[in-house]
């Protein structure tokens, strides 16, 4: 019990080698460089926290972009946070 409960916070962290298997889909639209492109915006180095609570609210449709939600609704709540640990690590290139 005590061995699962202290292997807790770094799963809830996500599994950043999963998420960087994941993000080929993503860098199709998004810049690995973490530049923003048009209306596309940067998602290198950005908070794990935050990316989670945008892609669970494109996967509510709570955020407009059809794109977006139909991709978000096929992710896992793990793959979302592994995503998100993957693309926290990132830092952008100047």
């Amino acid at each position: 019990m005590v061995l699962a409960l202290a292997c807790a916070p770094a799963e809830a962290a996500g599994d950043r080698a999963l998420g960087e298997y994941l993000s080929s889909e993503c860098t199709s639209c998004h810049q690995t460089s973490g530049r923003q492109v048009g209306g596309i915006p940067a998602i290198v180095g950005h908070p794990a926290e935050q990316f989670v609570a945008l892609m669970n609210a494109y996967r509510a449709r709570q955020r407009d972009n059809q794109v977006m939600q139909a991709i978000a609704a096929r992710l896992s709540s793990e793959e979302i946070a592994a995503l998100a640990a993957y693309y926290e690590s990132l830092r952008p290139n100047p």
